[in-house]
């Protein structure tokens, strides 16, 4: 009798991307690359390529909810992460779904990457629906991990530093109770593309070159699908944070063309493995020994 290898299920509930670089696509593509089974929610349809958003579409409440309801009852996932939910009604039903005390004592990891405006400059959330983010999700998250756009909206303050980012990264901390990764890569007059983690005990100061030459969409949504796939596999999020920040410098580092355009590329097998970071940490020497 064939024995067959039992691999875990994360979970994606985002927005699905026609040109195939960012949203629902690039998560899949990312938990295939690190070994675990990617199970989707589609939130909301973008017409879009990777110079713009023509158009967003969001998926009804109730679609939503029976997507999300038909993965756990069959392929209960083991981490989920959320990506553009645009509309307060969905925003609602994700977090009325994971407010559930059924999954808390799962200990099951969520991750928010809050998505709010495109690279391009496309609102990716209704105005409305943030302040149901801030007050019905992010308090149920295990991480977020905004770039410095939403930061700046979610800490109420200007980033400019990396001083900035650590301050505006505990503040967001106090403010919603879950675990920061602030994400620095469009932080100007730097020359290492730094992201600062802090939950509450642990501080990592995560840096890496800059890949010049190369210009990357989607990399939010595959930098958070990386640490929810890692989560998956069972590490400990300070680790699981590592993997995602080697695993997203690694792809964009073997980027490829596509017509007038660059994507990610997809590093198999990767893990810990796909590149190098330098990491530091203020309360724990939690460096990534699979790295070292």
């Amino acid at each position: 009798m064939i024995t067959r290898k039992q691999i875990p299920v994360a979970l994606t509930i985002a927005g699905s991307d026609s040109g195939g670089g960012a949203g629902i696509q690039a998560d899949l593509k990312t938990f295939a690359a690190l070994g675990v089974h990617g199970a989707s929610a589609i939130a909301c349809l973008t017409a879009q390529n990777p110079r713009r958003v023509l158009g967003v579409e969001p998926c009804s409440p109730k679609m939503l909810r029976q997507q999300i309801e038909a993965v756990f009852a069959e392929l209960p996932p083991q981490a989920v992460k959320t990506g553009m939910l645009f509309s307060v009604q969905n925003i609602r039903v994700v977090a009325n779904f994971f407010s559930n005390s059924k999954l808390k004592t799962k200990n099951l990891k969520l991750i928010v990457d809050p998505v709010m405006v495109s690279t391009s400059g496309a609102r990716l959330l209704q105005p409305a629906a943030e302040k149901i983010l801030r007050e019905k999700l992010l308090p149920l998250a295990a991480l977020i991990t905004p770039n410095l756009d939403e930061a700046e909206i979610l800490a109420e303050q200007k980033i400019r530093t990396p001083e900035q980012m650590r301050a505006a990264a505990r503040k967001i901390r106090s403010l919603y109770g879950c675990a920061v990764l602030l994400k620095g890569g469009h932080l100007k007059n730097s020359r290492m593309a730094i992201d600062v983690f802090f939950d509450g005990e642990t501080e990592l100061l995560l840096s890496a070159p800059f890949v010049r030459g190369v210009s990357t969409h989607g990399t939010g949504c595959t930098y958070s699908a990386a640490i929810c796939a890692a989560l998956a596999l069972g590490h400990a999020l300070p680790h699981a944070v590592e993997i995602g920040k080697n695993f997203i410098t690694a792809a964009i580092a073997d980027s490829y063309k596509i017509g007038r355009h660059f994507a990610l590329g997809q590093i198999k097998n990767s893990g810990c493995a796909a590149g190098k970071i330098a990491s530091h940490s203020s309360h724990s020497a939690s460096g990534c020994s699979c790295c070292s």
